[in-house]
């Protein structure tokens, strides 16, 4: 059984002047109130845009006080932000005056726009409710030229005062708004910095318990068995515990360079040469694969030459663990910055994947296959150095393998 209720009468007849708008503030319906109060026919307004029909009263573009338009447009786009009923102060909205006369009428508005959503969550309408106050403040002024002067004066104070409290709270309004959403913002940066902190702690942890857990079961193993039985492999145990060993060493040694980029100042810069850098640390290093160069010469850029070292290394021992046959390393210049790319003829990196291996104890799967001593801290170093001497690096597309590009700002 239906209800019976004729909902669009029921809209006609409420007392409130309503307005129902588009998300664009197209009318698209009005009941009776508004109409008798703004003086308009549903056929002047249905179809139309609001600040067409009502646009702004040219001869009080200067009245600090006539600042309806701009105030009910700010409001109108704060619903359709956010979803959220909206509650403007009183303000001056000069509404036409009907005859074609093209003068304005002087009206003052006490607004409230609030959605109509959709099963999406998407505002679909907008409800308009305006209750003029006109008369209220007028009958003020005819009440400051009556009765004495004191009357009058307080008449007069009264009237200034309701200006001053509405733009009061109409700014505290907003101030309050901006205040909640920087630290809505601070809020989620904060629990996303503890989520990111908890994970690194928690995944270090794991990382640095693999060797030690190595280096434990090998000691275990060492001391179980008598020191004459001949099949007790010392050399082997040796070389076991070693490279747990330099596991935990490198391991410590990351979570050490990771700890000063995080809390020092970027170490003390100096003119360095990028191909010069390559040749350098190429020679002191032992590849496992064989390296080509294009160096361009003078490429010259300010930064430390040991925190540089250790990103080219950082980059060179990824390449080195990923590639097929051979490493690519280039050196040129892309004004206004100096360009250092490490390429390598390996699989690859998923589009997708291209800003998850920074993060701090990352690893992809083929990563963890193909090397499952490293930990994860190298590329994160690197672009940390990059970051704290005005650069960037990043992986970019390649054909084959992957590509990774430094850029840092060319030495004057």
């Amino acid at each position: 059984m239906g209800s019976g209720v004729d909902y669009k009468a029921v809209f006609n007849a409420t007392v409130a002047p309503l307005l129902v708008l588009t998300p664009d503030f197209v009318i698209v319906a009005a009941n009776d109130s508004y109409l008798r109060v703004t003086g308009r026919t549903r056929a002047d307004l249905l179809g139309q845009h609001v600040f067409t029909v009502f646009p702004p009263n040219p001869d009080a573009a200067n009245d600090p006080h006539a600042q309806g338009v701009e105030a009910l447009r700010a409001s109108l786009s704060r619903v359709v932000a956010t979803g959220r009923l909206d509650t403007m102060a009183l303000q001056r909205y000069d509404v036409e005056a009907t005859g074609g006369s093209g003068g304005f009428e002087e009206r003052y508005w006490s607004s409230v726009n609030a959605p109509v959503l959709g099963p999406d969550g998407e505002v679909k309408l907008i409800i308009h409710r305006a209750e003029e106050v006109t008369g209220f403040l007028k009958q003020l002024k005819r009440s400051r030229g009556r009765g004495v002067t004191g009357a009058r004066a307080e008449q007069e104070e009264m009237e200034t005062g309701v200006y001053a409290r509405a733009y009061e709270l109409l700014d505290l309004n907003e101030r309050l708004k901006q205040g909640y959403r920087q630290q809505s913002q601070s809020m989620s940066a904060l629990r996303e910095a503890i989520e990111r902190q908890r994970r690194f702690v928690f995944d270090a942890s794991h990382d640095l318990r693999n060797p030690i857990t190595g280096l434990l079961t090998e000691l275990e193993v060492a001391l179980s068995q008598p020191g004459a039985d001949p099949d007790t492999d010392l050399q082997q145990i040796l070389r076991k515990l070693l490279r747990d060993a330099e596991r935990l060493n490198d391991l410590v040694a990351d979570l050490l360079e990771l700890s000063r980029l995080d809390t020092a100042t970027p170490a003390a810069t100096e003119p360095v040469d990028l191909a010069h850098l390559v040749v350098d640390e190429l020679e002191h290093g032992t590849m496992t694969a064989d390296v080509l160069t294009r160096l361009d010469q003078q490429v010259m850029v300010r930064a430390s030459k040991i925190r540089l070292a250790r990103l080219l290394n950082n980059l060179v021992a990824n390449a080195e663990r990923h590639t097929t046959t051979k490493i690519e390393i280039i050196v040129t210049t892309d004004p206004p910055d100096a360009v250092l790319e490490v390429i390598d003829d390996g699989p690859g990196i998923a589009p997708a994947d291209r800003e998850r291996i920074f993060e701090r104890l990352r690893r992809l799967d083929d990563a963890r296959r193909q090397d499952p001593g490293g930990s994860g801290l190298g590329l994160p170093i690197a672009r940390q150095i990059a970051q704290a001497y005005g650069g960037h690096l990043y992986a970019a597309d390649h054909p084959t393998g992957a590509r990774f590009v430094l850029r840092l700002p060319l030495a004057a």
